[in-house]
């Protein structure tokens, strides 16, 4: 990540302009310079390595009338990382994930993803992105097959092609059994292993999810872990969550937004669990989120 801009006024909190942990320069860096006075000097004289970057955002701003929902987002993700977006309700968190998915259109700013611009060339971006939310985006009265297929041809894969890829999605979501079964059937955790595979159907490079473990219970939450390692090889992530136990287990990356600002952005390497949900709860007990 390079340069993370912090909320104004949350100095107490952050260290000041840079934020709690401010990135040094050059995506996929595991350099991340500590601010004054914030918790240890792991970071210092960090060798960093340059590697292309997933995400490269500047300066995104999000305007609905009067109301800021992003405000100055800078953020840049380096191929094959993890990065869990935390913070409260109305930080802006959603508003950024729908503008990574090409669903929303910053009002402001520049983003590039995979290389290419997002606001010039959108189309050339859609196929690469993969989506899982909260929400499965499948049809209830479609069985497991039917839904895939659609979702492949949306893409233009159809045939053998096509049922190739359904074949293997299925098996590696353990629905294979289930696939001739009309999606409205299947439990919360079977609909969200589905929507793994329906979000993957077209071999995405950029993979993002929005609240996925919502709803689901232990067993389907480790389920969803164990799909998700398997998935993770060669693809860069971006996950919007409420719980930080969880988002920390999963990212290499870790960001706190605030009205719609970035308050910390640190590499995982950098900051421990304890030191991390600290700034969380001061971020948000001082009234900066």
């Amino acid at each position: 990540a390079s340069e993370a801009r912090s909320a104004e006024g949350t100095s107490g909190v952050a260290g000041g302009a840079k934020g709690a942990f401010a990135p040094a320069e050059g995506c996929g860096g595991s350099g991340f310079v500590e601010a004054e006075g914030q918790l240890d000097s792991r970071a210092s004289s960090p060798a960093v390595v340059h590697a292309p970057c997933a995400i490269e955002a500047r300066g995104l701003i999000k305007q609905f009338g009067a109301r800021r929902a992003l405000d100055g987002v800078d953020l840049a993700l380096p191929q094959g990382a993890f990065l869990s977006i935390f913070g409260p309700n109305g930080a802006g968190k959603t508003t950024l994930l729908l503008e990574l998915a090409l669903l929303a259109r910053p009002s402001r700013g520049s983003l590039r993803m995979l290389g290419i611009d997002a606001l010039e060339e959108p189309d050339a971006l859609r196929s690469r992105i993969g989506l899982i939310s909260h929400k499965s985006m499948l049809y209830g009265d479609l069985t497991a097959q039917e839904n895939l297929a659609f979702f492949a041809s949306l893409y233009g894969v159809t045939g053998a092609p096509a049922q190739e890829r359904i074949d293997e999605l299925l098996r590696l979501v353990e629905l294979d059994h289930r696939r001739n079964d009309c999606v409205r059937t299947f439990s919360r955790g079977m609909q969200q292993r589905l929507s793994i595979a329906r979000a993957l159907i077209n071999d995405p490079d950029l993979v993002l999810l929005d609240e996925p473990y919502s709803g689901l219970d232990p067993h389907a939450a480790e389920l969803f872990d164990r799909l998700l390692e398997r998935v993770r090889e060669g693809r860069t992530f971006v996950m919007v969550s409420h719980d930080l136990d969880k988002g920390y287990d999963l990212c290499t990356h870790a960001l706190i937004l605030a009205q719609g600002r970035v308050v910390v952005c640190a590499n995982k390497d950098l900051i421990d669990r304890e030191a991390f949900r600290e700034l969380y709860l001061a971020t948000v007990g001082m009234g900066v989120a």
